[in-house]
């Protein structure tokens, strides 16, 4: 059996939550391979609001196992806050002992860099993300296995305190104490050591017995740390091939690849985005889509569906289909655009740059609808609304498998 795949297509926050959330209702083990706190799904089931950030979204689903893979890096006090929500989660989840722990002073310097940095500043969460990977892959970092000794772990961070005085004198943070540091850790060893395991031999079993398998990433396509809008990006592989490495699975491993858009497209933080609208449309988007980041509760940015950064992604994933999500947001709009090309020093471009910076979107405008909110099958949908899925589809290669017409789990069209 293979494992199929949820996959953010654009800069994340494309509502890769509902359909984990849905689809996980079918499978018996949904797993994260990347990313941190500073991800966030958002969940309505019921007119009840979830907001997870570590957990996988498959929690909501009582007969599934949740795998926190070794790709993520984990904050213990992040985890811990989160699994308060839930009741009996012994046995339904299961943290890698290879993930890497995002400990207090990784936020305290992520957000002292982005200080120096000034104007300049990337504009990250502020969460500690960057630095744990950037000790991850200097060798430097701690594991969540090391928990389970937390003498010798704490020994391990007042050395590496020690190693980089200088450095931590620069950025204003002190050494912790040792009394404090032990006990924190020993706290952290005591709540999550009952899941702490080898999640690759869980998760291999479970393909060697056939089970059904989805995987979810964190953020998007675009803020990946190699493919994306560089150095406006996240600190990990956020694309298909990086499940594979997160997780500790090959490319064969993987079976359907669901790629996430928003009928629209956002991004939070610095960086270029040819299709931002900053006339009163954009802040319609913003308003009826309640655009505001689960994590940190900045405002996104939004702008139309930018159908040349779709189908670069929806390449680089290998995307089977696309779930386009929020579709009702565009309820009411006179007329809607999609990007279609760039415009690149005089030329016009119909593929992504590998700088996106001077980028100018080229539109095509498609008449609106009335609203979409509640139907759920393809027929019931506006004229003009499938014309709009229609020409999306013509500009990706990509059919849009999915279309979610309204926050709830029921308003969904899956087109056969």
């Amino acid at each position: 059996m293979s494992a199929d795949l949820i996959v953010g297509i654009q800069w994340g926050d494309e509502g890769k939550g509902k359909m984990v959330d849905m689809l996980a209702q079918n499978y018996d083990m949904v797993c994260r391979s990347q990313g941190g706190h500073n991800a966030g799904h958002t969940i309505w089931v019921d007119g009840v609001k979830y907001a997870l950030q570590l957990v996988p979204s498959g929690i909501l689903n009582p007969k599934a196992v949740n795998i926190i893979g070794n790709g993520v890096v984990l904050s213990p006090e992040a985890i811990i806050k989160e699994m308060k929500q839930f009741e009996n989660l012994e046995g339904r989840l299961f943290i890698s002992d290879k993930a890497h722990l995002n400990l207090p002073y990784h936020a305290q310097i992520d957000q002292a860099k982005e200080r120096l940095k000034g104007d300049k500043a990337i504009g990250t969460t502020g969460k500690g993300i960057g630095p744990t990977y950037a000790e991850k892959i200097s060798r430097t970092g701690f594991r969540v296995g090391e928990l389970l000794n937390p003498k010798k772990l704490c020994k391990g961070i007042l050395e590496y305190f020690k190693q980089n005085r200088a450095i931590f004198d620069v950025l204003e943070i002190e050494t912790p104490s040792e009394d404090e540091l032990l006990a924190l850790l020993e706290d952290y060893k005591e709540k999550l050591e009952p899941f702490i395991t080898n999640t690759t031999n869980m998760v291999w079993k479970a393909l060697d017995e056939n089970k059904k398998i989805l995987l979810e990433g964190a953020q998007g396509t675009l803020l990946d740390i190699d493919h994306g809008t560089y150095p406006y990006v996240t600190s990990s592989s956020t694309v298909s091939a990086g499940a594979c490495s997160g997780l500790g699975i090959n490319p064969k491993d993987i079976g359907v690849v669901t790629g996430i858009v928003k009928a629209y497209t956002t991004r939070v933080g610095n960086g270029p985005f040819p299709s931002e609208d900053f006339t009163e449309d954009g802040e319609k988007i913003a308003r009826i889509g309640k655009e505001f980041g689960t994590v940190t509760g900045r405002k996104r940015r939004c702008g139309w569906f930018d159908a040349v950064a779709v189908k670069y992604a929806s390449r680089l994933n290998g995307c089977d289909q696309l779930a386009l999500m929020k579709l009702d947001v565009l309820d009411g709009f006179e007329k809607i655009k999609i990007c279609v090309a760039y415009e690149l020093e005089g030329k016009r471009i119909d593929y992504m740059p590998s700088n996106l910076e001077d980028a100018k979107p080229v539109y095509e405008e498609i008449a609106g609808w009335d609203s979409v909110v509640g139907c759920r099958d393809f027929d019931s949908l506006p004229e003009n609304t499938k014309k709009y899925i229609n020409r999306i589809e013509e500009l990706t290669g990509v059919k849009v498998g999915i279309v979610s017409t309204s926050p709830e789990r029921e308003d969904t069209i899956i087109r056969g």
